[in-house]
């Protein structure tokens, strides 16, 4: 009886996290480009934060104070320079200030400089590039567009949901068991479909895409959605843990919440400047 009921408020706690940060999430995109971009400045800085942690808790020793600094200036560049109110010319600034964390670690005097390096410059490649980037499917030439943010979004967690349904009901065959048991081919075949399906919808309504882009980016955030919540997995395998963090009750951390997103973003990014 107290499993049954730990189980049902676990559920519940779960439910209630999720329904109050959806209408957050969903609403500060909506509502205007400048509660958008501090959504996302605030999740790449936990981002961050975590995945250092994360890190540290195995022995690792990346440079926090400096990662979070490049993460942060990479965003904000990022979406000023898409925004319009800086020229391209100012990204040029970031491959000599990356460098600065070879500098920083003269200073530090711990073992393995060059590892703590690496691990430093990860962070920023794997979390503050991705949520960069999302300044790019952001902005239209002319204005800020909320409908791609939250097309992408929606498309997301649709594929999710399908697979899950899927999954549980006709899931057989192993899609990656050494990764993540849990995950089969039948429920990555039904995230493909109901995501499909979801695209269509929004082509009816968020006309900043047409049609046959909506397809794209359903059949991209189907395939890399999957393989961006592996390579979070491959992560906590790796480091032993179950969660990347436990900041959303029920649900884990930031990167057990936006995994998929993160890989996805840079396909997103390419292929619409590509076919646009």
């Amino acid at each position: 009886m107290e499993t049954e009921k730990k189980q049902l408020n676990n559920l519940q706690l779960r439910v209630l996290a999720g329904v109050i940060g959806g209408a957050v999430f969903i609403g500060a995109i909506y509502f205007h480009e400048w509660t958008f971009f501090l959504l996302f400045l605030v999740l790449t800085v936990l981002g961050l934060l975590e995945f250092y942690r994360l890190l540290a808790n195995r022995g690792f020793q990346p440079n926090k104070a400096i990662g979070a600094m490049l993460g942060v200036g990479l965003y904000v560049l990022g979406f000023l320079v898409e925004r319009g109110d800086l020229a391209s010319d100012w990204l040029f600034l970031l491959p000599p200030v990356m460098l600065l964390a070879l500098v920083a670690e003269l200073y530090r005097k711990k073992e393995q400089p060059f590892t703590n390096v690496a691990l430093t410059l990860v962070g920023v490649f794997y979390i503050a590039a991705p949520f960069t980037l999302l300044h790019v499917l952001a902005f239209l030439p002319d204005r800020y567009s909320w409908q791609i943010i939250l097309g992408v979004m929606f498309l997301i967690w649709s594929s999710d949901t399908g697979a899950y349904a899927a999954g549980k009901t006709l899931g057989k065959n192993k899609l990656f068991p050494r990764i993540s048991p849990g995950k089969t081919w039948e429920g990555w075949v039904g995230g493909v479909l109901l995501s499909l399906g979801v695209a269509w919808i929004l082509s009816l309504y968020f006309q900043d895409l047409e049609l046959v882009h909506w397809l794209g980016v359903a059949v991209l955030v189907s395939v890399f959605g999957v393989l961006g919540d592996l390579v979070e997995s491959m992560l906590k395998r790796s480091l032993d843990v179950k969660d990347s963090g436990t900041l959303i009750p029920g649900h884990g951390g930031i990167l057990d919440r936006f995994d998929s997103l993160i890989l996805v973003v840079p396909f997103l990014v390419a292929f619409l400047e590509l076919v646009r």
